[in-house]
């Protein structure tokens, strides 16, 4: 299948051919769907906090970041184009296709954000904004005759107006950094983007990281990272033999947001929090976000501190009570079901079962109740070892034509708004190695085209569903007003980012 020179073209890319071998027989077998047991709902799955519940937590986590025990981190995948924001504005430009989310953008133009910038760009070669024909307000919108809106990535463009400027998706990280990921009055946030774009994300935050330190009295430690080419994975033909260049070398793609998995391993913090680009608000709304980031790091803290205890109890002894006291954590607190038989297995085997599922990471990921979003959902779903636990399932894992599975999935009540915090270390202070977490078996294979020859690509487990399927998970319910993404250039019109 691969000759020479593939194998060479392979270890350049820092693969090797044992994995792209493998990718080859996912693309044969195909993926196993995932068996659905039940869906996650609040006093099953999901924990819902009180108010003394979320003081609690959060007094306790202020406490650990204020003093600086814990190094704190903000992880943001940036790296993703913001073209499908523009679709119908694309369809105006190139076809003249004018439905009706085109006239909402033309009807409320001086409500967005980029409005002056717009202006301006079109002033710099004698236009004016409010006499100009609509094709050339969107040429110079879209393009880079002008603003080039639709060759950016979401988090250069800009959101939300304020009195003294506009912010940008990568400022309002920054603020909702100096709020929350705040460690003894150092903010470290890490973004992930593409090679295209690194200058000028770089750009932006050396233009506006004084203001920002300046107003919140924080020292900002700000990185960046790219999807690197090793994960990439191979494309074939409809026949799953090799997709082959012109020029007969192999055709690698990008695996999906699961291949920053990579780029999540190298970062070095006791606490993870991870959130999307495109999901921020303006600051009058931000107090609800801020009050629940917290929660769930002190619900996370809580919980380690507890298997942190636990594991140095079964290193100094295993007695009958204290397996049966973890056998109740474990089915009640961290929602995991041992497998068949498990009742009769001796104290020994069971001792090892306990410390195996409690020395591995940990996250709490917030849910908002379904509002008929597309994406994935809370469930609970069994796994390859036998055992039952919580997992974020996206619909492409699950059988839809089995009748019972897609039950399961439709009637779910709360949605996945990718709002994690997480714990990357062990009880000695050493990073996990977070690949010896990730469910192989939960990839992806897509239909994709390349030179007007149709041809299958494969996704890596993803971020938050397989390349996280071995940690443990607590699923945290948190008010709808914290997920405000924007799939769409008019959801900046709604009242959440005005």
């Amino acid at each position: 299948m691969f000759v020479e020179k593939d194998i060479l073209q392979i270890q350049e890319r820092g693969s090797d051919i044992a994995t792209v071998e493998e990718q080859v027989r996912y693309f044969i077998d195909g993926f196993p769907f995932l068996q659905l047991s039940k869906a996650a709902t609040v006093g099953d799955g999901i924990i819902r906090l009180t108010d003394d519940q979320i003081t609690e937590v959060i007094s306790e986590f202020d406490k650990s970041a204020a003093e600086g025990e814990i190094a704190l981190l903000k992880f943001v995948p940036a790296s993703g184009a913001a073209t499908r924001m523009f679709k119908s504005l694309f369809g105006f430009l190139q076809e003249g296709k004018k439905d009706k989310s085109v006239e909402e953008f033309f009807a409320k133009l001086p409500d967005f954000a980029f409005y002056e910038d717009l202006k301006t760009s079109m002033a710099s070669d004698n236009f004016n904004i409010e006499t100009a024909d609509e094709n050339t307000i969107v040429s110079y919108f879209l393009t880079n005759k002008g603003l080039g809106y639709g060759e950016l990535p979401k988090g250069l463009l800009k959101f939300h107006n304020y009195e003294d400027r506009s912010r940008t998706p990568l400022e309002e990280h920054l603020v909702e950094g100096a709020k929350y990921a705040n460690a003894g009055g150092n903010v470290q946030i890490h973004f992930t983007v593409s090679p295209e774009h690194r200058d000028k994300f770089e750009k932006l935050v050396v233009e506006v990281l004084p203001t920002y330190q300046s107003e919140f009295g924080v020292r900002y430690i700000v990185s960046f990272s790219e999807q690197k080419s090793s994960t990439d994975t191979i494309a074939v033909n409809l026949d799953n033999t090799p997709f082959r260049e012109k020029d007969e070398s192999l055709l690698f793609r990008p695996a999906g947001h699961g291949a920053l998995l990579e780029n999540l391993g190298q970062l070095d913090a006791d606490i993870i929090f991870i959130k999307n680009i495109d999901n921020v608000v303006p600051d009058r709304i931000k107090e609800e976000t801020i009050t629940y980031k917290k929660a769930l790091a002190g619900i996370v803290l809580k919980y380690q501190k507890q298997i942190f205890g636990y594991l140095r109890k079964l290193n100094e002894e295993s007695d009958a009570a204290l397996l049966s006291e973890l056998d109740s954590f474990f089915r009640n607190e961290l929602c995991v079901v041992p497998p068949a038989g498990f009742d009769s297995w001796n104290d020994e085997k069971k001792k090892e079962y306990f410390v195996q599922k409690l020395d591995r990471p940990l996250r709490a990921c917030g849910m908002v109740k379904n509002q008929g979003e597309p994406g994935g959902g809370p469930f609970w779903a069994e796994n390859a070892d036998g055992s039952s636990s919580l997992q974020i399932v996206e619909s492409a894992q699950v059988d839809v034509d089995d009748e019972a599975q897609n039950s399961i999935f439709k009637n779910s009540t709360h949605f996945n708004p990718v709002d994690l915090v997480c714990a990357v270390k062990n009880s000695k202070g050493e990073l996990f190695d977070l690949k010896k977490f990730r469910d192989p078996l939960t990839g992806f294979i897509t239909g994709k085209s390349k030179d007007g020859k149709e041809l299958k690509a494969q996704e890596l487990p993803g971020l938050w569903n397989g390349a996280m399927a071995d940690w443990n998970t607590l699923f945290v319910e948190v008010p709808l007003i914290t997920f405000n993404p924007v799939k769409t250039v008019n959801d900046l019109l709604r009242e959440q980012h005005q």
